[in-house]
């Protein structure tokens, strides 16, 4: 009796800590919905320089409106489907860039999301194009470039021009197609007397970190590819300590949780990446080629290049990957180590969206797939449950009987599961091959920006946040914000009913603490899972109503396993 009350306090301690220091956990492991904006010190935007380039002297003191920032500086509008912009002369940089198909909020004023702004406003983030050299003015970050045209789409080209006092003559022309992707070709022709060295770069600055936060499942930051390789880099781990990487092929840039800037060199030439910055005050992004490259009188060299400014959707990334040699550009989202598993549910699930035209509906179609697959699995981990549940009265007696010999007590229950045929790892298996697919699913619905903003029925108008309703506010009528940690939505209560009837349907066990245990677990998983996008919640409600109905079936073929079973008496 002793033990028993014991096995309950540890088990309500546990329980406890789970269930109020799961927020804290979880705001690490899981992307949390509008994160707070982060305070830059002073308000100073500073962008740090690449060795041989400095455009980093135009740090403002204090920030601006960024309309009053836009309107001091000659401009090229960007008007493209999906973005919309401008380029700034001064310096030819791409400092001026809405996603106009993606908006902030699900409200119907929501403004559309702002990827690039101009130093001096806030939230600084721009791209810049150059060259570097040896006897040779460059332009710098305050020369005024002259523009072939007014407006840059996907059908009308700009080139930027600017002579150079030492005789060279600077080219940046500049083209985008109907999505997000830049091309930006440089030349620079030597009109002097005397042969130059001049070497291409791009840098990306940023004024802050990301406001997503960087979590265990979803990179957020800086990020390299480099000899093949995927190099996720921390916020921490630039600041004061430049990250460089050699490569022939890759790209460098910034990866926010659906967005994503990168620089991409071109992928024949050795280049040196690099990503540096300061403590939580500003960021850079660079690339340089790893030779310079020599131009004599009457010469010119080109250099071309991209520039990626947009939303991480899946399949465009794989198109440019294919389409235009870019070297792993499709890890840019953080598939893991189950990336060979989440690919294909992904494409599936994005399948069934379109065939459906609604998300909520396609998880539901994927759970069922998914059950459908691991239905022989279920069949097999059924019969085991059943074999074991029937030696169970005799495994307890050996039990008591060798209670007190504990290596006799083992050989004689290993003699047990001999004669009778039956494996206690047969049972657990088939959980074990489970759980890959169930993470996979998991980081599909967590990382792929498909389901941003996808409603669902009624008051579900992004699957991808938690459920905004709460009962312990009426559901809204209450001028109450609950606590994040008791804030449970219809959603997951409707998750802890359909556990709890899961559980409901399976015979009791015998063990008194296993009892306790499975009467409060669907209401554990009921707070656990509030801070959870509700897609990931309408996946498991669904699996849990499939496995009630597979449990009904299959308790028909094992009907051993609805029987309570019975304690033998003690061996004497």
């Amino acid at each position: 009796m002793k033990h028993d009350q014991k096995n309950f306090v540890i088990f309500a301690v546990l329980a406890a800590l789970i269930l109020f220091g799961w927020p804290q956990i979880a705001h690490w492991i899981f992307p949390q919905q509008q994160p707070a904006p982060v305070t830059i010190e002073g308000g100073k935007t500073k962008v740090v320089p690449n060795p041989g380039a400095d455009p980093a002297g135009d740090s403002p003191k204090a920030l601006r409106d960024r309309q009053i920032v836009l309107a001091e500086t000659p401009r090229v509008a960007i008007e493209t489907p999906k973005l919309r912009g401008s380029i700034n002369l001064k310096g030819a940089r791409l400092d001026d860039l809405v996603l106009s198909q993606y908006a902030e909020t699900v409200a119907k004023n929501s403004p559309p999301i702002r990827l690039l702004s101009p130093s001096g406003a806030k939230g600084a983030y721009f791209a810049q194009f150059g060259w570097q050299g040896a006897g040779v003015q460059a332009p710098g970050p305050d020369t005024i470039w002259q523009a072939s045209g007014t407006r840059l789409t996907p059908t009308t080209p700009v080139t930027l021009t600017s002579r150079s006092p030492t005789g060279q003559l600077f080219r940046i022309e500049l083209s985008v197609d109907d999505n997000y992707m830049f091309n930006i070709r440089q030349t620079v022709a030597n009109t002097g007397t005397t042969p130059v060295s001049v070497t291409p770069f791009a840098l990306v600055s940023r004024a802050e970190r990301s406001v997503d936060p960087d979590q265990w499942a979803a990179h957020v930051g800086p990020i390299a590819i480099s000899q093949g390789a995927a190099n996720y880099v921390n916020w921490k781990d630039v600041e004061g300590t430049p990250q460089q990487f050699s490569t022939t092929g890759g790209w460098v840039g910034y990866t926010d949780h659906y967005w994503l800037t990168a620089l991409v060199p071109d992928q024949r030439v050795p280049v040196q990446l690099q990503q540096r910055g300061e403590s939580w005050k500003s960021y850079q992004a660079d690339y340089r080629l790893a030779e310079p490259l020599n131009l004599a009188p009457g010469k010119k060299i080109t250099y071309n290049s991209r520039f990626f400014a947009g939303a991480k959707e899946v399949k465009l990334l794989d198109k440019y990957q294919d389409e235009l040699g870019i070297v792993q550009f499709d890890r840019a989202i953080d598939w893991g180590w189950y990336g060979i598993i989440e690919q294909p549910i992904f494409y599936y699930l994005d399948w069934l969206f379109r065939l459906v035209g609604n998300f909520g509906g396609a998880i539901i179609l994927l759970t069922i797939t998914i059950r459908l697959l691991l239905f022989p699995i279920a069949q097999r981990q059924f019969a085991s449950m059943a074999a074991m549940r029937a030696v169970q009265p005799k495994m307890k007696a050996l039990q008591e009987r060798y209670k007190d010999d504990k290596q006799r007590q083992q050989q004689e229950i290993m003699k047990l599961y001999k004669e009778e045929k039956v494996n206690p790892l047969a049972g657990c298996l088939p959980i074990v091959i489970q759980i890959p697919i169930m993470f996979a699913l998991y980081k599909v619905l967590l990382l792929t920006i498909e389901m941003r903003h996808q409603p669902f029925v009624g008051w579900i108008q992004d699957l991808s946040a938690p459920d905004p309703l709460t009962p312990l506010n009426l559901f809204g009528l209450l001028a109450f914000t609950p606590p994040h940690f008791i804030a449970i939505g219809v959603i997951p209560i409707l998750l802890g009913i359909s556990m709890y009837f899961q559980f409901k349907l399976n015979p009791a066990p015998m063990d008194d603490m296993q009892k306790q245990i499975f009467s409060i677990m669907p209401w554990m998983m009921m707070f656990l899972m509030a801070p959870f996008a509700v897609g990931l919640q309408v996946y498991w409600i669904t699996s849990n109503v499939l496995t009630i109905a597979q449990q009904w079936l299959l308790y028909k073929r094992h009907p051993s396993l609805k029987e309570p079973v019975k304690k033998e008496a003690k061996a004497k």
